[in-house]
């Protein structure tokens, strides 16, 4: 009996589906309509003799045959793009893009400035600057390097902690002209407070202006940190903000910093197979050198 092997093209467009979990994603992404990528997996499950993939009306969802089958495609795919690399003579050049997800504020607030500076030192390599306020699934590509304030876990992944910054009170002039300057934590209690929408929050690593005071009044909430910012920057209230934030150069001043003491790990997960690549190590290396100039780790905790 002749076993049927499967070919790369099918191959290929098992991969995007499973990552995006429907049609019209995976079809944007290679390009192609749906009804050949439904063709193609109908196809795939014909020569496995099983599906790969669960249908209904929200998507696409992989079987426990398909995450077999995943596993030994991006393995597939880490080999191809290696070769590819190794082909166009750029192997030890970084070049090309790299996709860094992290959640918003690090990215527009600090991240965005940084990479000005990288762009000069590695010319070729285009950086893509995704922002989330979910997990992103690096083992799923859906990024190269995804920084965060928690560990990630997952089958594949390096996953290290590359800093550590503090998070302070601010407030505007405008406010503390208006409602005065605390001068201890017990005094917040007759201050307002500006802050997440709770039941919007999806990590609760930002969770961080109750550490500093048990039930904040808060007169304006919202989902974006920068939009939190700028509300404080007008005379909203006091908000927490980490330190990568500069929140100074908004006309923030920095409130209690000797009396509250709130600290966050921040995390950067890459795949394993992804590791080698000279852009993704050049971006990797640069990261780590950055937090550790600006926001060292403290002992106890190590980075590789």
């Amino acid at each position: 009996m002749t076993t049927r092997i499967p070919n790369w093209n099918d191959l290929r467009i098992f991969l995007e589906v499973a990552r995006a979990g429907t049609l019209s994603g995976a079809a944007a992404k290679l390009r192609v309509d749906h009804s050949t990528i439904s063709r193609r997996i109908a196809q795939l499950e014909a020569i496995l003799n099983a599906p790969v993939f669960e249908r209904d009306h929200q998507g696409f969802h992989i079987t426990v045959k398909g995450r077999e089958l995943l596993e030994h495609v991006e393995a597939m795919e880490s080999g191809a793009l290696a070769i590819a690399e190794s082909l166009s003579g750029t192997s030890r050049i970084p070049s090309g893009p790299v996709r860094i997800a992290t959640m918003e504020g690090i990215a527009s607030l600090y991240l965005s400035r940084q990479f000005v500076s990288f762009k000069e030192r590695y010319p070729l390599i285009q950086i893509e600057l995704v922002t989330s306020t979910q997990l992103v699934h690096v083992s799923q590509r859906e990024a190269d390097v995804f920084l965060s304030f928690f560990p990630s876990e997952g089958k594949g992944l390096e996953v290290e902690p590359v800093g550590a910054f503090p998070l302070h009170l601010y407030a505007s002039e405008s406010y503390l002209a208006r409602h005065g300057v605390p001068g201890s934590v017990g005094e917040l209690r007759d201050h307002q407070f500006v802050s997440y929408v709770d039941d919007l929050i999806q990590l609760n690593t930002v969770r961080w202006l109750e550490e500093a005071i048990k039930n904040p009044p808060v007169v304006f909430h919202s989902s974006s940190m920068i939009a939190q910012l700028f509300a404080a920057a007008e005379g909203g209230g006091i908000v927490m903000l980490p330190a990568f934030s500069n929140a100074e150069r908004f006309g923030l001043r920095a409130l209690l910093v000797d009396q509250i003491d709130v600290k966050r790990t921040i995390w950067m997960t890459v795949h394993r197979e992804r590791c080698f690549m000279p852009r993704i190590k050049a971006v990797q290396q640069f990261i780590k050198d950055i937090l550790a100039r600006d926001f060292p780790l403290p002992p106890g905790i190590r980075s590789n």
